[in-house]
């Protein structure tokens, strides 16, 4: 989940100014009704690699519907072979395996779904998801394995999960090592599964589990050829997870000491995933990300530059632009929205407020009230469009009656993104978890993250 920043601190400049940013977009509008309707960015994408699919926030039915319309059509099309989420990598693994067709995956889409438990489920665990899991099943039940396209998840908070699933293989294939694993992780024990209480001790104490983990890694990888004849995949899952612990305890032990260094941690993490995931399925593979705007647009156009921050949009751009990398973001001017009103609420069904006046929600909505979709790559190089202003992100975390005071990121609107899809008029999306778990989760750096 993405983290909110902070208000946007540059002051607007009246209607007059407002309406001449309309006049420079609007030659770049589209209508944005039916899955035609995207044949423009679906030119723009050509032969890229990659594809990233942003949202305004984790709670709103029309970005993962349009989003599920884009990626099937960039599976059918384009020969898109994985999808990449914010998500836990165990939680999806599951759901991979369910798409794959794999032996006792899962009867139904719904009921691997429910395993995303982890606060906030919604935001996997909902009906949208749902339809695209299950058209990925079908998708994939007359081709060879090989060519099967894959769920993935990217996420690096799935520290006690992973190191379970660690365990859990190293015990099948070497028992010895699984033990060896056990003893390692026995580090974390005193914490009882509660990360806001380790990453509280490594700062009262000066010492952590970094060794252990790192250990139990390069562990895993100095019996890698052994363990690949009995399984690739098995062991690719395997070592994820373990690159997964070593990172989620670095997260949490930097967090707990503020500043920028854990978002780049997590969003470092979540490159290195997909990175390695292009790896083992071969040079000429292409993926498909679903993230939050604020890890897919570029972070050198927005005021996260400023704090020293990076993420997944700018550093994709920056190591592989020659592959062909689409940043693609999602706005709504007004609607609902699944959020929670606190780390841990009950989720809740929340109004979405018109767009603050002089936002890029506001120009949108000005372009004539319709959904739209913009290619930001014809936008004209004018003073008004290469200034940062206001755009709405909204986190799991959402207090609607305070957006005045934030909820908007400057953005420069060109250079963060190369296309944008814009809602009018929202809908919350349809959670499948009625009753949210309350567990002692930490959050992320700041509380109202995305």
């Amino acid at each position: 989940m993405a983290r909110m920043l902070r208000h946007d601190r540059f002051a607007e400049r009246g209607l007059e100014h407002v309406e001449r940013l309309v006049d420079q977009l609007r030659p770049l509008a589209r209508p944005l009704s039916t899955d035609r309707d995207l044949d423009p960015l679906m030119a723009r994408i050509g032969d890229a690699r990659f594809v990233l699919l942003g949202e305004a926030s984790h709670g709103t039915s029309e970005f993962y519907t349009w989003r599920t319309r884009l990626t099937q059509r960039l599976i059918r099309e384009k020969g898109f072979h994985l999808i990449a989420v914010e998500g836990d990598w165990p939680d999806c693994h599951r759901v991979d395996r369910y798409v794959k067709g794999r032996p006792g995956a899962g009867r139904s889409a719904r009921e691997v779904l429910h395993a995303f438990d982890r606060w906030p489920t919604w935001m996997w665990a909902n009906r949208e998801v749902e339809a695209l899991i299950a058209w990925l099943r079908e998708h994939n039940g007359g081709l060879p394995d090989e060519r099967r396209v894959g769920f993935y998840g990217l996420d690096v908070y799935s520290l006690w999960d992973s190191m379970r699933a660690v365990i859990a293989y190293l015990d099948r294939v070497d028992p010895g090592a699984g033990r060896r694993a056990r003893h390692a992780y026995e580090c974390f024990a005193p914490f009882s599964e509660d990360e806001q209480q380790y990453a509280r001790a490594t700062v009262l104490v000066p010492t952590s589990c970094e060794d252990e983990v790192i250990e139990a890694l390069v562990e895993l990888r100095k019996h890698a050829p052994a363990y690949r004849g009995h399984d690739d995949e098995a062991y690719f899952d395997a070592e994820q997870n373990a690159l997964t612990v070593k990172n989620a305890e670095l997260y949490y032990r930097t967090m707990v000491r503020g500043g920028s260094a854990s978002w780049n941690v997590r969003d470092g993490h979540m490159v290195e995933t997909l990175e390695r995931l292009l790896r083992f399925h071969g040079p000429t593979t292409k993926a498909i990300v679903w993230e939050h705007n604020t890890h897919i647009g570029d972070a050198r156009f927005t005021d996260m530059a400023d704090q020293g921050e990076v993420n997944v949009g700018q550093i994709l751009r920056q190591r592989h632009e020659g592959e062909g990398v689409v940043l693609v973001g999602f706005s709504t001017y007004r609607g609902t929205v699944i959020a929670g009103e606190e780390w841990g609420a009950p989720m809740k069904r929340m109004l979405v407020p018109p767009g603050r006046p002089g936002s890029y929600e506001d120009v949108f909505h000005r372009l004539g009230g319709d959904d739209r979709l913009l290619l930001l790559g014809d936008a004209p190089a004018t003073p008004e469009l290469l200034e940062p202003r206001g755009h709405r992100a909204i986190g799991v975390v959402y207090h609607p009656q305070y957006e005045q005071y934030g909820n908007y990121v400057p953005t420069v609107l060109p250079r963060r993104y190369d296309a944008m899809l814009f809602i009018e008029e929202s809908r919350a999306l349809a959670p499948l978890h009625l009753v949210e778990r309350h567990e002692p989760e930490v959050p992320e750096t700041y509380p109202t993250g995305m």
